[in-house]
């Protein structure tokens, strides 16, 4: 599957987030700083809908798109993706990274060690 650009990502995260829409209700949630075009929203719609991370049911002119693509069947995807390419796909490096960059509570990192137990 095809890797999505920051933007195109943007667009798919509302897209889980409202689980189905018109170009319009994806621009009615973005930020007013200024609100991007309708054309230019709507072009990231249909590559989203190229790319297969997207469907749509017509309605005349008008299409209502959907989320082929769960977010997790993404999160997976990406995941795997950041470990091979900065991990040297090991889980270990990843979670040395952040337990050590993201400053973890001690409740945290007390998650992760269940986490980890419940895993054997």
């Amino acid at each position: 599957m095809e890797e999505l650009t920051k933007t195109e990502e943007r667009i798919m995260q509302l897209f889980w987030k409202l689980k189905k829409g018109f170009v319009k209700d994806i621009i009615e949630q973005l930020p007013d700083n200024p609100k991007p075009p309708y054309n230019t929203i709507s072009s990231v719609v249909r590559v989203l809908e190229k790319k297969g991370y997207l469907a749509y049911r017509a309605y005349g002119k008008t299409h209502e798109y959907y989320p082929v693509i769960s977010k997790a069947t993404y999160r997976k995807m990406y995941t795997k993706k950041l470990l091979s390419a900065y991990f040297d796909d090991s889980p270990v490096s990843l979670l040395s990274f952040i337990v050590k960059e993201e400053k973890l509570s001690a409740e945290e990192i007390e998650a992760l060690k269940q986490l980890i137990d419940r895993a054997d």
